[in-house]
């Protein structure tokens, strides 16, 4: 803990900590009421086989990083809305240049015209706390990057913690440990930058040096190699569609979408409504949305909050940076445009 006090200012804000921490372990204590799959009833290997190791009863599986490959799985299904999560513990020590991804997408199939929903882990030097950032992408909509960027309020090297992706036909929910960190709620104006099309589920591991710490100053040192992620309860919740028949006429998913509504997560209580709040206020460092460089109207589904807002510059940022950019998760894919050339922490 005493690496993530002093990345904020040190230990006269050990309280502060405390007060969020009981905060939000309050609400994640009730946990949601899930059902794990073994990997080899959802998954296969994506990348890197030589990398991913199963454990011997199949319900968790571990990603690793060496100088020869990063690894990742696949979900064996493409899904039209769900709840998808899993139990992850990210490397420690030296994880400058690493990226863990955890995310849904449909590239392989729709490579101009995608859908994503991102959770990607930025490693740091040795330290410094991970940070990551939540995505959105719909219909291929690349240069309309929905990124926010955060820090955590505890460090996820140490123990597993989960982290999970709630995609309706009405909304986008990230949660860790049940705490709401970030909800997109779609409207009309959005049209097709609204995921709307079957994606699969993917988790990865891999080499990001150009830019993922520092603005690429910090390369992953393989001196510390291997780098393990690790995985566990996988959850699949989603209604199984082929993307190709979605295309010809509309998946009947109305079953599923009857059961999805009425879990515990689609609902956001004023528990966990007042949780993401103190979560954005005190751990966001970057939003799109208030980003009026890149944005000089905000996307329609920006809910602009004047308090929020005064803590940004106009390039969305804190006044202790945080690049924006972003590359490909997926081994052999041309890397995305980057839409800002300022370096990160």
């Amino acid at each position: 803990m005493d690496v993530w006090l002093r990345s904020y200012g040190g230990s006269n804000l050990l309280m502060l900590m405390l007060i969020i921490f009981g905060f939000f372990n309050s609400v994640a204590n009730s946990a949601f009421n899930v059902t794990t799959i073994r990997f080899n009833d959802g998954y296969s290997p994506l990348f890197g086989d030589g990398n991913l190791v199963r454990s011997p009863d199949g319900k968790s599986v571990r990603l690793l990083l060496d100088r020869f490959t990063g690894s990742g799985f696949i979900s064996s299904k493409m899904y039209k809305h769900g709840f998808f999560s899993a139990r992850i513990k990210l490397p420690s020590d030296y994880t400058a240049g690493i990226v863990v991804a955890f995310y849904t997408s449909n590239g392989d199939v729709f490579e101009k015209n995608h859908d994503e929903l991102d959770f990607e882990f930025l490693g740091n030097i040795e330290g410094k706390p991970w940070r990551f950032q939540t995505n959105l992408y719909g219909n291929g909509s690349t240069n309309r990057g929905r990124e926010e960027r955060y820090r955590l309020w505890f460090d996820p090297t140490k123990e597993f913690h989960q982290y999970g992706i709630l995609w309706t036909a009405h909304n986008v929910i990230f949660y860790i440990d049940e705490v709401p960190i970030r909800e997109v709620v779609r409207n009309e104006v959005m049209g097709g930058d609204y995921p709307t099309k079957p994606m699969s589920l993917y988790a990865t591991i891999w080499d990001a040096s150009n830019w993922a710490t520092s603005g690429g100053k910090y390369k992953v040192n393989y001196k510390y190699a291997p780098f393990v992620s690790e995985f566990k309860d996988l959850v699949l919740d989603g209604c199984a569609s082929d993307p190709i028949q979605e295309v010809l006429e509309a998946s009947d998913c109305t079953e599923h979408n009857a059961h999805l509504n009425v879990q515990d997560y689609v609902t956001v209580t004023p528990e966990r409504r007042a949780a993401m709040r103190n979560f954005r206020q005190h751990f966001m460092y970057y939003s799109y949305c208030y980003d009026i460089l890149r944005y000089p109207i905000p996307p329609p589904e920006c809910v602009i909050i004047p308090s929020e807002q005064r803590r940004f510059k106009d390039t969305g940022r804190l006044k202790f940076g945080g690049s924006h950019r972003r590359r490909s998760k997926r081994r052999g894919r041309n890397p995305s445009v980057s839409t800002d050339n300022q370096s990160s922490m």
